[in-house]
């Protein structure tokens, strides 16, 4: 197993076990069959295991696994705050007790506040007192690094990485989007300074392995390097030295025998031209079928309207390249559920992007197909009502 280091020197194992995609039995997690693969992981010298609060049963899983075989001391946890829900100090420390109480430990290696999209998120929490109340558990132990998980543009990203002092991130990056939500921008804007960058969804969810198109896999076998889909995308990841976890949520023992091998042979800088070359050629057969050629190069940003042009061409495509059903889970994520909206419907037609697109892409009649396609009307009914809780309602 290859070993990396945090800011303050901390050696996490390159593969990190996700733990929100365990095997379920009936409506609960197969405990047998994941304690058995956490500890095979942990054998092959996995040590950064990352749940969260709303993962259903994964918490008090991990408490339980790790309580029993005497690990605790032995790996780095990370656990996430559900910022949607904290309206007060308060609030911070109910979480925060019962997390602690899920896990049987008294303190968390790697916090983080969970799944942010824009800079208000994080303005909210700064209302709720965080910046104090996160000094406070550093100073007593009970929290060792602070960072955030982020699902959003690029810009948001970087406002909230230069606002505080964190210690780590979480950003999902893969091949397929390098230059979607914080993208290898960010990734590199965080890397300069000095934190330690946690990869999420390195393989889309598994349909970088499973939804590739036949030529895609055609292309992968003429290279002659015999990888799987699987570990062409981990070690893309891997040779960039800015990266510092993966995280897999692996599922059966086959998986963690794979993801370990890799991540025992791969290091920074070991892809050849012609490795770049096959993935390059990966990208377009699974771009044939797009609806858009967007780059994703944002020369059409900033809509003074406020309309994430690249972000929704993102998401009408992946609606044709994996499926209608994640392209628009994509969308509510990173565009629905932004506290500003950013709606194709907010387009007043000005005509400025397409001035600045280099693909001379007519935007404007794309953006109203692309709405249509990602907004059916019980969607955009589902996400007024998701905007409305997460915005609105906030526990005490």
């Amino acid at each position: 197993m290859q070993y990396r280091q945090d800011r303050y020197g901390n050696r996490l194992s390159i593969l990190g076990f996700g733990c929100m995609r365990f095997t379920k039995k009936g409506n609960s997690i197969d405990t047998e069959k994941a304690e058995q693969e956490i500890l095979s992981a942990f054998e092959a010298g996995v040590n950064y295991f990352d749940t969260a609060y709303i993962y259903p049963g994964s918490e008090e899983l991990l408490g339980q696994i790790f309580e029993k075989n005497g690990i605790r001391e032995r790996i780095h946890l990370a656990t996430k705050l559900p910022q949607y829900l904290i309206g007060s100090r308060a609030s911070l420390d109910k979480y925060f007790g019962e997390q602690l109480a899920r896990l049987r430990t008294d303190y968390i290696d790697y916090y983080l506040m969970h799944h942010m999209t824009d800079v208000a998120m994080w303005e909210s929490l700064k209302k709720a007192e965080i910046i104090d109340w996160i000094a406070g558990k550093k100073a007593s132990g009970a929290i060792k690094n602070i960072g955030f998980s982020y699902h959003g543009n690029t810009e948001n990203f970087l406002k909230i990485l230069n606002d505080y002092d964190w210690d780590f991130c979480q950003i999902q990056y893969n091949y397929l989007d390098e230059v979607a939500q914080a993208g290898r921008e960010g990734l590199m804007a965080a890397a300069q300074k000095g934190m330690a960058v946690m990869i999420m969804e390195p393989l889309r969810g598994g349909k970088l392995v499973n939804m590739l198109p036949q030529g895609a896999l055609d292309v992968m076998k003429k290279s002659g390097r015999g990888w799987s889909p699987a570990e062409w995308g981990l070690r893309w990841l891997y040779d960039q030295k800015e990266v510092t976890v993966v995280l897999s949520g692996m599922n059966s023992l086959e998986m963690v025998e794979e993801n370990c091998r890799v991540a025992s042979e791969a290091e920074a800088g070991l892809m050849t031209q012609e490795d770049f070359a096959v993935l390059e050629e990966v990208k377009r057969e699974i771009r044939a079928k797009e609806k858009v050629g967007c780059t994703g190069c944002r020369y059409c940003m900033p809509c003074p309207k406020g309309v994430d042009i690249p972000g929704i061409f993102r998401c009408y495509n992946a609606m044709y390249t994996e499926s209608k059903s994640l392209g628009r889970f994509q969308f509510a994520q990173t565009v629905g559920l932004t506290r500003e909206p950013a709606f194709a419907s907010q387009c007043v037609k000005c005509g400025k992007c397409e001035k600045h697109c280099p693909q001379n892409i007519p935007i404007r009649e794309k953006l109203a197909e692309a709405d249509r396609a990602l907004r059916p009307l019980p969607y955009k009914i589902g996400i007024n009502f998701v905007r409305y809780f997460m915005f609105r309602k906030k526990r005490k």
